[in-house]
């Protein structure tokens, strides 16, 4: 059975980073399931997990990442991943997006989020922007497990909404791929 690892790397921008991260990984055998990377003020995050021959360790994967030449310093995490033989195949959740919008201010992430967790809402992803001053912000909800209804946490959202002079819309996954979709013909 293959290790699963997850590893975090950080790094100032350049070109070529994901590159050399997933050649080095490659280099050991290793196959990338899921990436997710975002570049922030110059610094490029990534996270990835990865599943590995058990005969790989941490320590040979960060001597990999290591030995990359680059003049940018690479600062780098690995979480192994314990493998629980009893766990199933774990259906996705049915996922929601919620949007927010509004002049900025401090304290709108911590809002939202406070918002969530008062309502047992797991943010799986969560994306910001600031420009010219509106402050743009999108997270994927899981709502599986909330006691509240979509329908509840609407109204909820649109009184939030009107306390905190944001615009709040919560809708489903599939709603907001078919109305955001770009069409490239």
């Amino acid at each position: 059975m293959r290790k699963q690892m997850i590893i975090s790397v950080m790094s100032k921008d350049r070109p070529g980073i994901i590159a050399s991260i997933t050649g080095a990984i490659y280099r050991l055998g290793g196959d990338v399931a899921d990436l997710n990377q975002t570049v922030l003020c110059g610094y490029l995050t990534m996270i990835l997990s990865v599943s590995f021959e058990p005969e790989v360790t941490k320590e040979d994967v960060l001597a990999a990442i290591s030995h990359i030449k680059t003049d940018c310093k690479f600062e780098v995490s690995i979480k192994e991943v314990a493998h629980n033989p009893e766990e199933t195949e774990i259906e996705p959740p049915e996922t929601y997006i919620l949007t927010v919008q509004g002049p900025n201010k401090a304290g709108i992430v911590h809002g939202i989020s406070q918002f969530c967790f008062e309502h047992n809402i797991n943010i799986l992803d969560l994306a910001t922007t600031l420009k010219n001053d509106q402050y743009t912000m999108a997270l994927q909800l899981d709502l599986t497990r909330s006691a509240s209804s979509v329908e509840t946490l609407q109204k909820e959202l649109e009184e939030y909404s009107r306390q905190s002079n944001l615009t709040v819309m919560i809708q489903h996954n599939d709603i907001f791929q078919v109305t955001n979709e770009v069409s490239l013909h």
